[in-house]
This record gives structure tokens, C-alpha cells and sequence, in this order.
């Protein structure tokens, strides 16, 4: 991996973390790093099974737990926190969650570690280290530069970084919040062979996520030939990890990935090799788990508003971010359903 590719793509990163701090408040050059207040305790219901120790007192490998799995990084910081608020006080068992932090590894892992256990002294967790080098080459510019950060291509490895006795993760996004229970869609059904569920958008234009040299090319455009393939948002799934392995799906996501380097098959980040590698193939979830989109498109930032239907999660992806947009005082009527989730310890806060 040559040092100025690496570079380039951090650089981008900083661009990001930068616009999204300029947005929000004046950082001065001694500022201390953001405070987060202590989240409430959160206890089992009754009627929630007890899983067994596995000897280390994390109960990792339990079949019981509920395993989720998150990136971290300085930018969206201050959503994942809300998100993983919102996980545990909707959850019906959240002494059963378990959560898995990606981090890069050129992050002050320490600060991230210690944020997390500031505000949730009882979580159950771990931080692995992601090298950005290891997909840095990889990576296409996109329309927006957030797309680009190496951390956004974390998901692919989760089946290399969490411990092989994980068989079954929900990855989600820090730009969103549940409302429902997350063992509910932690259990959502696989069937016999699909390695994923997400919710489906089969009314999205799905030829408009992929360029035209892809579609004039036979050879290309026939891996969807019997596939019902519908556009689905990758920040919210359900991934059965033993089966990623056994079918080596990182590898595949990779190979698209070399040839966009080489043809230019698509234009937004993360989300095509998904798109080319799981599309049609993939189990059903109800739209109710991913009202996405909120964040606006990718250029303006629009406000957005709610899908029809009923709502167990709200995804703020797109360019706006709530924590941002609230900071500015120009909010989106949506954004007062995130604020009730915001740990930020702000000098105005009465609380300490």
C-alpha cells in the first residue's frame, strides 16, 4: 500500500471530521475533547433467559447474547452514542447485548475506550483495531468524501475481526436510533441460505447506483440475471458470520471493488459491492427496521420525512446529520425525536 494513497484517504477523513465540527461550534486549538454524561442503568426483564459465563465474565460467546457491532470514529462520535443509548433502553434484555466497536487504527482507541465506559460503565463491549491499509488501495472517490474514509469499509470485515464464536451480528450505522426492540430484529429469520436481511427498496431506480459503462457491458450487467435485485440500505443488517466465512464474502466484495478501480462501475462508496455481491439474495426485514434517508441526498441535505408505515428505527443517512443540524438551530422537524438521545455535555447542561 503506498504511504500517499493511505495518506490521501486520511487526509479525507480529517476534511470530514473537520466540517463536521466547523458545522456545529468553534473549536479553538486547546479545546478539550467533547464530554459525554452517564447514561441511566438498564436491567432485564424478567421473562429474559440468563446467559452462561464463558469463563471471562463477558458471556461473548453465549448463544444467548445479542451481538452488535458499530464503527467508531471523532466525527460521529456523538450519534453513536445516542444509538447505543437507544439499543439498550428499547431493548427488552440489555444485559444480553453485547456490542463490538470498530475503530481505525490510527484512532486514540484509548479516548474511544474510555468515552464509552465514562457513560456506560455496565456495557458490554470490545474495540478492535481496523487497518485502514488493508482496503485503503481499494477505495473509488464518491460524490461525498465521507464515503471514502476507510473506516466506511469496515463492514466488510467484520467476519475477520469479531471472535469466530459470533454467528450472528446486526450491524448498524451511528446516524440512526431504534425505537423497538432489538432482539426482534436480531432474530429475524435467514432462512437456509441467505448470509444477510435488510429491508428492501424495490421501488428505488436500482440501474441509477451502478454507471453506464457498467450496464453497456454483457459481461458486467448479467450478474443480475435471476436475481431479483432491489436496492437495500447497508446500515442497518443482519449478518450470519459463520456463513460470510464459509462463503468468503469479503474476497467477493473486494474483486468488485479492484475492477471499479479499473472501470469505474459505480459512484457512492460502500454501498455498490454490497449491491453486486448480496442483492436479490438476501432476507426480507420490514421496512419498519431502516426509516433511512432522513440525513437528505447526498448534495443538499434536504430535510426529509418519514416513510409510510410504522417506525422501529430512524436512520438519519444522507448528508445532514441531527447533532449538527440541531447545533446550527436550522433542525428538521425529525431531529427533535434524536435530541431526547443526546449524551453531549454541553457548558449550558444542568445536569454534570
Amino acid at each position: 500500500m503506498p504511504k500517499s494513497t493511505l495518506n490521501r484517504y486520511h487526509t479525507l477523513c480529517l476534511v470530514n471530521l473537520v466540517l463536521s465540527l466547523s458545522f456545529t461550534f468553534t473549536v479553538s486549538a486547546s479545546s478539550p475533547p467533547p464530554q459525554f454524561r452517564e447514561a441511566p442503568e438498564f436491567y432485564n426483564s424478567p421473562e429474559c433467559p440468563q446467559s452462561r459465563d464463558d469463563g471471562e465474565g463477558s458471556n461473548v460467546c453465549s448463544d444467548l447474547t445479542i451481538h452488535v457491532a458499530m464503527t467508531l470514529d471523532a466525527a460521529y462520535l456523538r450519534g453513536s452514542m445516542a444509538a447505543i443509548l437507544s439499543v439498550l433502553q428499547h431493548s427488552s434484555c440489555p444485559q444480553n447485548v453485547a456490542f463490538h466497536f470498530v475503530a481505525s487504527a490510527s484512532a486514540d482507541d484509548g479516548h474511544l475506550r474510555s468515552t464509552i465506559s465514562n457513560s456506560f460503565p455496565y456495557l458490554r463491549f470490545q474495540v478492535y483495531r481496523f487497518d485502514d491499509s488493508a482496503v485503503a488501495g481499494l477505495i473509488s472517490t464518491s460524490i461525498r468524501a465521507a464515503l471514502d474514509c476507510p473506516l466506511n469499509y469496515a463492514r466488510n470485515y467484520l467476519a475477520n475481526l469479531l471472535p469466530l464464536c459470533v454467528r450472528r451480528v446486526v450491524y448498524l450505522d451511528s446516524d440512526l436510533l431504534l425505537v423497538d426492540d432489538i432482539g426482534d430484529l436480531a432474530a429475524t429469520p435467514l432462512g437456509d441460505q441467505a448470509v444477510l436481511a435488510a429491508p428492501e427498496y424495490c421501488n428505488a431506480n436500482f440501474t441509477a447506483y451502478f454507471t453506464p459503462t457498467f450496464w453497456s457491458n454483457p459481461a458486467l450487467s448479467l450478474t443480475f440475471a435471476g436475481r431479483k435485485a432491489c436496492y437495500f440500505n447497508t446500515g442497518v443488517m443482519v449478518i450470519d458470520l459463520k456463513r460470510w466465512r464459509t462463503g468468503d464474502y469479503t474476497a467477493k466484495i473486494e474483486e468488485w471493488m479492484e475492477l471499479q478501480k479499473r472501470m469505474r462501475i459505480y459512484e457512492l462508496g460502500s454501498l455498490p459491492p454490497f449491491l453486486l455481491v448480496f442483492a436479490g439474495n438476501i432476507a426480507p426485514v420490514d421496512h419498519r427496521w431502516n426509516q433511512h434517508g432522513l440525513g437528505g441526498d447526498n448534495f443538499r441535505g434536504l430535510c426529509r420525512d418519514l416513510h409510510p408505515g410504522p417506525v422501529s428505527l430512524l436512520h438519519w443517512s444522507g448528508k445532514g446529520k441531527p447533532w449538527a443540524r440541531l447545533d446550527a438551530n436550522r433542525p428538521c422537524p425529525l431531529d427533535a425525536l434524536w435530541a431526547p438521545y443526546d449524551l453531549l455535555q454541553t457548558p449550558f447542561s444542568l445536569d454534570s
